[in-house]
């Protein structure tokens, strides 16, 4: 089964032409598609995840140490943690709406396979690889500066959600536990989605919906920050 899109409307969403278009079809290929079509000689986008993760973290690494210069080491690290795990990946994907444009096997299809965060992550990854393989460094660092170094201070908040909302629950509502509610579930069991009411005392101060539980707790513990600094 072929991907939903066409490969040069993502070009022209992240801004670059590939000079080896087969790359670009690799970095988009998930190893369920490559195995389902072994007869055609297809080459999953493994490889290219690993150089791509290592292009990441030296580029993401620049930019903290110059754009933080009164940061330590263990913040940065932190950080930069944020920045490169799955579920920040997988936000920045939405943009370019890069699930569409991969190539999956029928299984992976059926159950949701391009909404799924460690597979769209994993497909970020590999684009940069074939990026840098394709156009240098340079190309590869416009293109991780464009849809991943930006608003850091946002997904640092969302990746830090839990831990950032029990600090402000100790602080400001002394003796009060965080609850968080499993409220409903959404679709079929294949691609079934999670819905987490986060309750302190007795107020409701946020909802969250994911595709997995931890997911959408710490959806609904960003929106709870969010209420929370919207009503200080």
């Amino acid at each position: 089964m072929k991907q939903t899109k066409d490969l040069k409307e993502l070009e022209g969403k992240i801004g670059y032409t590939f000079k080896d278009k087969t790359l670009f079809k690799q970095a988009l290929t998930h190893s369920s598609y490559a195995n389902e079509h072994r007869h055609e000689g297809l080459k999953d986008n493994e490889r290219l995840e690993f150089l791509g993760d290592a292009v990441l973290e030296i580029i993401s690494s620049e930019y903290l140490f110059y754009n933080y210069p009164d940061m330590a080491e263990g913040e940065m690290t932190k950080l930069r943690a944020s920045i490169v795990c799955e579920p920040t990946l997988a936000l920045c994907t939405h943009e370019i709406s890069l699930g569409s444009y991969l190539f999956l096997g029928k299984g992976e299809e059926r159950t949701g396979g391009r909404n799924r965060d460690s597979i769209v992550s994993d497909a970020m990854e590999s684009v940069i690889g074939a990026i840098y393989l394709d156009g240098g460094f340079a190309s590869a660092k416009e293109f991780i500066h464009k849809f991943i170094l930006k608003d850091i201070e946002h997904k640092k908040l969302f990746y830090d959600s839990k831990t950032i909302l029990q600090e402000i629950v100790q602080s400001d509502y002394k003796g009060k536990e965080i609850e968080y509610v499993l409220t409903g579930e959404i679709g079929p069991d294949h691609d079934k989605k999670f819905v987490v009411s986060l309750v302190v005392g007795d107020k409701t101060l946020g909802e969250g919906t994911g595709r997995t539980k931890k997911a959408a707790e710490q959806e609904a513990a960003y929106r709870a920050i969010i209420k929370l600094k919207g009503n200080a």
